[in-house]
């Protein structure tokens, strides 16, 4: 019998299944294992303090972002004071996984299958499909976390509206990577704001050290979207370098209303939505979702109230609430044409936007302690979204 079975095995999954094991519970790992997820593996310093992920595990540090509008005007904002670490999804995932198996969780490869339960015994199991031997088996559980991904079967079996995500569908390719030149620089990350690469989100160029991460998202069902990473390559002058993989998924849009079935089940990551608008990140939100379910998970077994599941969400919101909402505003007002991204990149020469917009994303969480700085960006955004000024105007 597991005092909780973890479902998913990415950053989400064995971040909650290592806050758990190392807290003395009898944890279960499932992951399906050989999926590598399509991310541009950006990862603040707030992650490397937080969850003690150290320098070795990067394959770059980035210095500079660079922001591109539809007509190709840039601009470089410098990260002061730090640096994005980058890292590469095929070797972070397992790096997180064996450590969570290190520090005494058990780990367990197949699929999900459905979770049983006996109302007479008041006893529940995961059911899973063995990878190795292709066969059945059940997990007897207390609790269960679904860390499973967007498009989470435990989301949709277990959690209210956990079927009704929308979704931004990502795609990349790992590419050899380039000497730096005169358009590829291996410590700049390039967000790329155009709507012939997405119409309604962006496209990125990532350098991983030896390799770069291309690729774009889009919620259009209609975009190809490997003609649309093609043409960014080309855009990107990047179209000749040897692709090494190509890899890609849906990524969420939206926080689920609820986290937990009130009985016997949470989800976290992904799987309940967990994605800041906008930007798209996903690794910070979901070590810590996964975090803030462990949490959720302790606090229930010790109490024996069902309610304490709901911590997860509540932990999280009380934290993160307002920069989604503040992220998904932006995405509303900026995304919507290619005039509204020329304006876009038009505010991003602003030294306050720099500045704050670097803060938030290197410590999670909104910088308060310039006003000033907060009422000239409010004045300049209303000046773009009112049309008073040209597009290119800075």
């Amino acid at each position: 019998m597991y005092d909780v079975v973890v479902v998913g095995g990415g950053p989400c999954g064995a971040t909650a299944a290592e806050d758990l094991a190392r807290s003395g519970y009898n944890v279960a790992l499932l992951d399906r294992e050989g999926r590598i997820k399509p991310c541009g593996g950006a990862i603040p310093p707030r992650l490397m303090q937080d969850f003690d992920i150290g320098e070795d595990q990067l394959v770059a540090k980035v210095n500079t972002a660079r922001m591109i509008s539809p007509t190709g005007r840039h601009v470089d904002i410098p990260i002061e004071n730090g640096f994005v670490g980058m890292v590469d999804r095929k070797d972070f995932d397992p790096f997180l996984r064996d450590r969570a198996e290190h520090a005494g969780a058990t780990r367990l490869t197949g699929t999900y299958v459905r979770i049983d339960r006996d109302k007479a015994a008041k006893t529940r199991s995961v059911i899973y499909r063995d990878k190795e031997s292709g066969q059945e088996r059940a997990l007897p559980t207390k609790l269960i976390i679904g860390a499973d991904g967007a498009n989470s079967r435990v989301a949709r079996d277990e959690i209210p509206g956990g079927d009704k995500v929308p979704l931004v569908f990502a795609y990349h390719e790992i590419i050899k990577a380039p000497e730096k030149n005169d358009v590829y620089d291996p410590v700049r990350c390039d967000v790329i704001y155009d709507g012939a690469i997405s119409p309604d989100f962006y496209g990125w160029v990532f350098p991983h050290g030896g390799t770069t991460s291309v690729g774009m998202g889009t919620y259009v069902q209609s975009v190809n979207l490997k003609e649309a990473t093609a043409a960014l390559r080309e855009a990107s002058g990047l179209a000749d370098c040897e692709t090494l993989r190509k890899e890609g998924a849906p990524i969420p849009l939206k926080p689920l209303r609820f986290w937990d079935n009130a009985r016997d089940v949470v989800v976290a990551g992904d799987a309940a939505g967990v994605v800041a608008p906008s930007s798209g990140e996903g690794i910070y939100y979901a070590m810590i979702c996964g975090r803030h379910a462990a949490t959720a998970c302790a606090a229930t077994l010790k109490t024996g109230r069902i309610t304490d599941l709901a911590l997860a969400r509540k932990l999280f919101m009380k934290e993160h609430k307002t920069v989604f909402r503040v992220l998904g505003q932006m995405q509303d007002a900026y995304y919507k044409s290619d005039s509204r991204r020329e304006r876009f990149v038009s505010l991003c020469h602003d030294v306050d936007v720099q500045k704050l917009t670097f803060e938030a994303y290197m410590n999670k969480k909104l910088v308060k302690a310039r006003p000033m700085a907060h009422l000239k960006i409010g004045f300049k955004n209303l000046r773009h979204l009112l049309g008073l000024v040209r597009e290119t105007h800075v």
